[in-house]
């Protein structure tokens, strides 16, 4: 292999590598912020009925192509090349934005449009993040990978919470510009790493495992969009998991995904090598991975819905305003990242991951607990205080984490390896959304149709109608908040009851105060339940974290207790060289 673990050429590699995570990243949250605007845009009110696919899929099918692609495209970059793969994703990645950018339809077409290119767009961020994590750890050695990968990581996490602010600032001038901003990093980044990167990687020629391939992504694909489609309504029930094509989805996914398990430990050339997952380090990072996706995934959605919601309408802001001043108001989040993502990269290339990979996850859980305990009118300080610490915690961990699970891994498989902490932490995240709306719709469902009902009727609804809009399924007034629309103002304007109210009843019933004090107590239950669910999986994941043993690179002796073993460049099991 050449050697690219010195001079300048590694400072290169790791800017073109940020810049293509950083741009993936912020097109991940960017659209999240910009619904309502790209909603108006194209004419689709996405809450009317049989709509809501609209906007569940132009919220997680990106998320979900790239959990589905990155470990094959990890793969085709350990045998064709991971720059090439990289490169071709920053191509992709342009395309589908300017697409997005130019949808010439309306309406229903309009949204089709825009979820077919999203998922091109997910085919190019995944090509990217597949194979950059790689190539940073080609280019620096091994004592400086954690200050590398530590930057690339905050770029990463940092990304998803800048593109809320971005998404809130740019759809406010014109929907479109969403979608342009990333032509022109697209555009610039497709030329400059076509022209500075070069291969240092391990290449290992090798038949495509074809079998593998679909297997994998037709299972993972089942799974994921029957996780989807359980947070919507079905059949009078308030979500979806009786619907029969989620059901068969969750089972029929499931079992491709064992059956792909068989299949890779019989090809001898496998699209990911489970003797991988024999590596300590490894398979620890990767369960703390997947623990952690899942508590910063739902935190990320149960904060927009809280302050959009509640909090920016009690404190004099327009539901219309809401998404983005809830993107500003979440920046201490991201200095989180900001201020520990380095430090804690550079301070595991001396001491090893674990003491920071561990010690970010319990302090992730504690600053659940602290917002658990908050009122959902609270001070603002003590939020800030709080998501700043959360988005420290995991700093802590992200960086360490990553360049633990990279440096235990034989070279040519670096791609692969990259592939499957990009998929976990995808596949995380959409298990998140899944998991943490369907908690608050329960919680809700407990509260809300009394406290609607009660409120409705106090001011003047007839008791069948208030009794009738208290009834319907809980997540349209989610997703309305989500979207920064008034819940109430549109429920009633369905029932045809404005009209017959007098001006200071509307006037009470569609103002900044009415909505969100009837779901305060609601919400409050239903965040209990959430932020406790955050708070096991995050102790969950720093245990793993604690079982990842000291530090370990692969093929370099290493201080510790227990052996790790390595794997030759076929991927073998081979004897331990190394405690850890």
């Amino acid at each position: 292999m050449r050697s690219g673990t010195g001079g300048s050429y590694k400072w290169t590699a790791l800017t073109n590598a940020t810049l293509g995570i950083t741009m993936a990243s912020i097109n991940a949250s960017i659209v999240i912020i910009s619904l309502p605007a790209i909603f108006r845009g194209i004419h689709l009110d996405p809450l009317a009925p049989g709509n809501v696919g609209y906007l569940l899929w132009l919220l997680m099918g990106y998320l979900l192509v790239a959990a589905v692609l990155v470990v094959s495209l990890g793969r085709l970059g350990d045998i064709y090349g991971r720059v090439r793969i990289f490169n071709a994703g920053f191509a992709v990645f342009t395309v589908g934005s300017v697409a997005l950018a130019l949808d010439p339809f309306s309406a229903g077409a309009g949204g089709t449009w825009l979820i077919l290119w999203r998922l091109v767009q997910g085919v190019g961020g995944a090509m990217i993040s597949a194979n950059a994590v790689a190539i940073v750890t080609d280019a620096f050695p091994s004592n400086e990978r954690g200050m590398a990968v530590g930057i690339a990581q905050v770029a990463a996490l940092a990304g998803q919470f800048l593109g809320l602010v971005a998404g809130g600032l740019l759809s406010q001038v014109d929907w479109r510009l969403v979608f342009f901003v990333s032509v022109p990093f697209g555009l610039f980044g497709t030329l400059w790493s076509y022209r500075s990167l070069r291969e240092l990687g391990v290449r290992t020629p090798a038949s495509i495992d074809w079998a593998g391939n679909l297997t994998f992504a037709l299972g993972l694909t089942a799974v994921l969009a029957a996780i989807t489609y359980g947070i919507q309504p079905y059949g009078g029930h308030n979500m979806g998991w009786t619907n029969p094509w989620v059901l068969a989805g969750l089972v029929g996914g499931s079992l491709l995904l064992v059956a792909f398990v068989g299949l890779e430990r019989r090809v001898a050339e496998p699209m990911v090598s489970l003797a991988l997952f024999r590596i300590r380090a490894f398979w620890s990072s990767q369960a703390a991975n997947l623990m952690a996706a899942i508590a910063r995934g739902g935190l990320q959605f149960m904060l927009i819905i809280w302050l959009q919601g509640i909090w920016l309408p009690l404190h004099g802001y327009a539901f219309s305003d809401t998404p983005l001043w809830a993107g500003i108001y979440l920046l201490p989040l991201t200095f989180g990242f900001l201020v520990a993502g380095p430090l804690a990269g550079r301070l595991s290339d001396r001491h090893g991951a674990r003491m920071f990979t561990t010690g970010g996850m319990v302090l992730v859980a504690g600053t659940f607990a602290g917002l658990m305990s908050l009122p959902t009118d609270f001070p603002f300080w003590v939020f800030a205080v709080l998501i700043f610490l959360n988005g420290v915690g995991s700093g802590l961990f992200g960086a360490p984490n990553v360049t633990a699970a990279m440096n235990s891994v034989p070279a040519d498989q670096r791609g692969s390896a990259g592939g499957v902490n990009a998929t976990v932490q995808n596949t995380g995240m959409v298990l998140s959304i899944g998991l943490f709306f369907s908690l608050m719709i329960i919680g809700l469902s407990a509260s809300l149709p009394g406290a609607l009902y009660s409120g409705l009727h106090a001011q003047g609804i007839p008791a069948a109608t208030a009794r009738h809009l208290g009834a319907l399924p809980p997540v349209g007034s989610l997703f309305a908040a989500f979207l920064g629309y008034n819940p109430v103002h549109l429920l009633l304007a369905s029932t045809g009851a404005l009209p017959t109210l007098s001006h200071a009843q509307v006037g009470a019933l569609t103002g900044q105060h009415f909505f969100p004090q009837l779901i305060s107590g609601p919400f409050h239950t239903g965040l209990i339940v959430v932020f406790g669910l955050a708070i096991a999986v995050s102790l969950v994941a720093a245990a793993a974290s604690a079982l990842r043993g000291a530090r370990y690179v692969h093929g370099e002796p290493a201080a510790g207790s227990a052996a790790q073993p390595v794997l030759d460049p076929s991927g073998a099991a081979q004897t331990p060289i190394g405690p850890g």
